[in-house]
């Protein structure tokens, strides 16, 4: 399948400052790449296995294609991080005080055993930090923005168009917390964290929708004690800080992005993270 935009859909430019413009943009990205995926769900599909022992789909492929395309256009000189094409080798130089990140399918495993958690992601990181970014999980029909300290949730119908907004933020720290934790991807260091919290109620969630729920004020807690790489993060990380949370290293400091020349690590590899929804939920956490 060779999913590209059709001309009437392909974006006019954006300027990168403009936040509502590049918001906008982004949302119609994620609905068509969306799209684009829930066509090949439908249809079926096989899957095979890259480098890194992950695996792939056409849909990844196909919703990234869509995305790129429309960035490119949009937003022309700015630097797009692609998980497909940094597997496929295509590494970009990193210019500017800005970058697009892009996880065009996250939770591919979802996808292939035909859950519903899986995401499409795009993200706008200055200076390190992210600060804009839309998780859109099509078989869901609900998708997630968030920008400078506004974050929202939109319902979609069933022609990929927002049917609802509603504004999100954090809640205060619950008592017992609600942690969520990765349904594919548990650690053994994961589980011994969350151990410390007695009585907390777990939720096992796949893909950046971990990042949402807490968001959305449904959870407290996200700990990732296990590898990730920046496009599964910044657009959920983008919409947890949107809303009031945070995303901190183990030594406690704000999780950086662009990392490159990494010692004994990829580029663009993260370390192990907790994200917060409150610092209710940090001092829990720490004591």
């Amino acid at each position: 399948m060779n999913a590209t935009l059709p001309n009437d859909l392909l974006p006019t430019k954006v300027d990168p400052s403009d936040e509502k413009a590049v918001l906008a943009l982004f949302e119609g990205l994620a609905l068509s790449a969306g799209r684009a995926a829930m066509d090949i769900f439908a249809a079926g599909f096989i899957h095979e296995t890259k480098a890194d022992a992950s695996p792939v789909t056409e849909a990844d492929r196909a919703a990234e294609r869509v995305i790129l395309e429309g960035l490119r256009i949009a937003l022309a000189g700015v630097t797009c991080v692609a998980e497909e094409e940094v597997a496929a080798g295509v590494v970009p130089v990193l210019e500017g005080d800005a970058i697009l990140l892009i996880d065009p399918l996250d939770g591919t495993r979802e996808f292939i055993n035909r859950q519903k958690d899986f995401t499409v992601n795009i993200a706008l990181v200055r200076n390190g930090s992210p600060e804009m970014g839309v998780v859109y999980a099509p078989a869901r029909s609900v998708l997630y923005s968030g920008r400078s300290g506004e974050a929202t949730e939109v319902s979609i119908s069933r022609d990929f168009l927002p049917a609802a907004r509603r504004k999100i933020s954090v809640r205060s720290a619950a008592k017992p917390l609600t942690i969520v934790a990765s349904r594919s991807h548990r650690t053994p260091e994961t589980d011994e964290f969350i151990a410390r919290f007695e009585g907390a109620e777990i939720v096992s969630v796949g893909s950046s929708l971990k990042f949402c729920l807490l968001a959305s004020g449904a959870a407290d807690l996200y700990p990732r004690f296990g590898r990730t790489m920046e496009w599964d993060t910044a657009a959920g990380d983008a919409i947890l800080r949107a809303a009031g949370g945070m995303t901190r290293t183990t030594d406690g400091r704000p999780l950086r992005y662009g990392k490159r020349g990494q010692r004994d690590e990829a580029d663009f590899a993260n370390p192990w993270f907790i994200a917060d929804a409150s610092p209710a939920a940090t001092d829990q956490r720490l004591r």
